[in-house]
């Protein structure tokens, strides 16, 4: 294999990453806003587009910036400690 293909594989792998933890972190925002009140359901809404590959292309054509890999994985176990150690959707999960 050569460096570019492997750098596109790499590539390919953080962006279905990115997609699956936006597509968990929108169904707690879901899940939040119908079960527990409208208002961390759009908060963690609003979280969960960071780890969307197009807007954090958006962000960087924009504002001339990216979201780091680091703060997004500090970020996503924060949200899952949040909603699911001590929140109100756990509560209600029974966990």
């Amino acid at each position: 294999m050569n460096g570019r293909t492997l750098r596109q594989d790499r590539i390919a792998t953080f962006h279905l990453i990115s997609w699956v933890f936006g597509i968990i972190f929108f169904a707690i925002a879901v899940l939040n806003a119908f079960l527990v009140h409208p208002a961390p359901g759009v908060f963690y809404l609003v979280l969960s587009l960071i780890y969307v590959p197009q807007a954090n292309a958006i962000l960087k054509r924009r504002f001339g910036f990216s979201i780091p890999l680091v703060v997004k994985i500090i970020l996503g176990l924060m949200i899952l400690w949040g909603t699911l150690a001590v929140g109100d959707l756990a509560e209600m999960a029974g966990l």
